[in-house]
């Protein structure tokens, strides 16, 4: 009902919107820096950093349909070009470039906002090549060939220790510099690894202008030939919509999000191990794409950062509350993929349109209810 509402009246969906950024904004003051409590700060970074992988698979599987579940070939490509970019593995060299290295160190070190750029444009150019093999592939063979390239890499890199380090890892990764911006009051020009707010700040830019390139995508013609490939393959091909084309674009336009969020996750953590590129990512982030609302821009950003918290602080948190009154001593954290599994059932039964449907989902539920009420008015009459 809001969101009908909200549909049809724009000045108050734009004050939502307003309303949406301003808790953004405001947010990390509501956290704390403590690692536990209900809203840590740094979980409330890792939670934007989510929201921005879950908007660039939003585009793959919301938008094109394209059941994807190798999204952490990305995230594996976008850590690694931090690591080779901003630390001293290739110690043979001496590059720095607007970095925050001392110059004494070895290695390569480039800018931050250099770094993020080659990141996105080395996952773009991965998603293009995995995908062009691929996508003549429908339904559950596309997903099962993308859940073999989402496990193959991770191997290739681990065993590529000339190139990766192996399972040794590569670190530490180089801070973030602000270069001109240290001019703007309360900022640094060096962003220390304990200085969660501004890490949340760098993040919420990227995922507002991934909102913004999602959104236009979505409204222009690129976008309206992804919905139609999701609805109908056969009749979008029929009316002209080049279908290896518009798939690559959807799987190098997601891929740019997985790029981005794992050059930045690399900052956070300070150093990139291949033991962090598991399967289960992209089940993590296809699950919050799902349970937010496949299609939907906030929705995914929703899903992402629930899931999120659920998954780092907010299951531990309702552990300890739990333990408190109950006279056992309970690890919910234990059982954290069976809640997830309870959660996915129960949203298929009562609301699989997620908790934000897309508007075109919402119709079509409408249609549905109508077409049910007309069968059934015509039965009894």
């Amino acid at each position: 009902m809001l969101r009908d509402l909200l549909d049809r009246n724009k000045p108050l969906r734009f004050g939502f919107i307003g309303l949406a950024a301003l808790v953004a904004l405001f947010l990390p003051s509501l956290a704390s820096e403590k690692t536990d409590g209900i809203l840590p700060l740094f979980t409330v970074v890792l939670c934007a950093v989510y929201a921005l992988f879950a908007l660039g698979l939003n585009i793959v599987v919301g938008f094109a349909g394209l059941l994807d579940l190798g999204y952490v070939a990305f995230f594996l490509f976008g850590a690694y070009t931090s690591a080779w970019f901003m630390s001293d593995f290739w110690f043979s060299k001496n590059i720095h470039f607007l970095d925050t290295a001392r110059l004494e160190i070895p290695g390569v070190h480039l800018s931050f906002w250099l770094v993020i750029i080659i990141a996105g444009v080395l996952a773009a150019l991965a998603g293009l090549v995995i995908g062009a093999p691929t996508l003549r592939l429908k339904s559950d063979y596309l997903a099962l060939v993308t859940l073999g390239f989402g496990e193959i890499l991770p191997e290739v890199f681990r065993n590529l220790e000339r190139f990766t380090n192996g399972t040794k890892g590569i670190g530490p990764v180089d801070r973030i510099g602000m270069g001109f911006l240290d001019v703007v009051p309360g900022v640094d020009k060096t962003v220390s690894s304990s200085n969660f707010t501004m890490k949340y700040y760098i993040i919420l830019v990227f995922c507002a202008l991934f909102v913004y390139v999602s959104t236009k995508l979505r409204d222009g013609r690129l976008g309206r030939a992804w919905l139609a490939i999701r609805e109908d393959e056969l009749a979008a091909s029929l009316m002209g919509v080049p279908l290896m084309k518009t798939k690559l674009w959807s799987y190098g336009v997601g891929a740019v999000a997985g790029g981005v969020g794992g050059a930045f996750y690399a900052t956070i953590v300070g150093t990139v191990n291949v033991d962090n590129f598991q399967f289960s990512f992209s089940i993590i982030i296809l699950c919050a794409v799902i349970l937010g609302g496949m299609g939907n821009v906030w929705g995914a950003i929703l899903g992402g950062v629930l899931i999120t918290w659920f998954n780092y602080t907010g299951l531990t948190y309702l552990g300890e509350k739990f333990n408190s009154i109950s006279p056992k001593d309970i690890n919910l954290k234990n059982y954290e993929f069976a809640f997830f599994g309870v959660v996915l059932v129960l949203m298929m039964l009562f609301r699989p349109e997620g908790l934000i449907p897309a508007a075109r989902s919402r119709q079509v539920k409408k249609v549905d209810k109508a077409l049910e009420s007309l069968g059934t008015t015509g039965s009894t009459s």
